[in-house]
């Protein structure tokens, strides 16, 4: 007797957590952790938001585009990338808010991150110690692409990913992650990165600095997150949107970064004649 195959398992669990049918996706995929995210994309495109019993979800076939809230954490992180990974998505961004690590930085600012230092635990799953955390390079393309063209302000750079949520008071955590000489710290990039290249998932990151955790008066609170939302999130969620439909340009042209998967090269079982 046969049991389930991995690909029927993750697209099962996939339909199971986010109350979605696998035909309802769209080719492009924005992540987030924030349900807020969900609940504009659909009040904006006049689609419906869908609760499943672990993830929000609302898909627009006019964009071409589905977006998901995965929830908060590395765990998360893995599960929503193993199970994505079967789909036929061409693109994948994660809509993530971080806090900047440098002085001159400014909330409401976005950060590009290159890569992650893996502080987190969960990556050590897909890959040994030494392998680098990177995202693709051409959804990183197309984020500075769309954010030069959009006169953004924006900063390049590193991200520490850890497990550890409540830091903010622990002096020796402090000084690991200053010693890091990371920009920005967040709880999935390195996780997201890692997996996605593990499983050749095209997924890239823009970052909204959220909050300035190094500096006294610069740790979230009740009152700075809800002014992160009123004031960034539609300008975020719409970055977001613009940078996929440039990624699906670039794709088109076949403009290196992407999986051939992504492009319609085939796979290493499924060669182009």
């Amino acid at each position: 007797m046969v049991g389930i195959q991995e690909e029927q398992f993750a697209k099962e669990t996939l339909e199971r957590y986010s109350g979605s049918d696998i035909d309802q996706f769209q080719p492009n995929l924005l992540l987030t952790n924030f349900p807020r995210y969900v609940d504009y994309f659909a009040e904006t495109r006049g689609v419906k938001v869908i609760d499943g019993s672990v993830f929000k979800v609302a898909h627009c076939p006019k964009e071409k585009v589905s977006i998901l809230d995965f929830k908060i954490g590395s765990p998360a992180a893995a599960l929503v990338v193993d199970l994505c990974s079967f789909l036929p998505f061409k693109s994948s961004l994660v809509l993530g808010m971080c806090g900047g690590l440098r002085r001159r930085y400014q909330i409401g600012e976005y950060l590009v991150p290159v890569a992650s230092i893996r502080g987190e635990g969960t990556s050590d799953f897909y890959f040994p110690a030494e392998v680098p955390a990177l995202a693709n390079f051409l959804m990183q393309k197309a984020t500075t692409d769309v954010l030069e063209e959009q006169k953004a302000i924006y900063h390049i750079g590193i991200t520490y990913t850890t497990n550890m949520r409540f830091w903010e008071f622990n002096e020796e955590f402090k000084t690991k992650l200053k010693n890091s000489k990371a920009q920005a710290i967040e709880m999935e990039c390195a996780t997201l990165f890692a997996a996605s290249y593990k499983r050749k998932f095209t997924l890239g990151a823009l970052l909204l600095i959220s909050d300035l955790p190094l500096n006294p008066d610069g740790i979230k609170t009740k009152k700075s997150s809800a002014s992160v939302y009123e004031l960034h999130m539609a300008d975020h969620v719409e970055k977001g949107v613009a940078i996929l439909k440039r990624a699906e340009a670039m794709q088109i042209h076949h403009i290196k970064g992407a999986y051939h998967r992504n492009i319609g090269l085939g796979t290493p079982k499924e060669k182009k004649p």
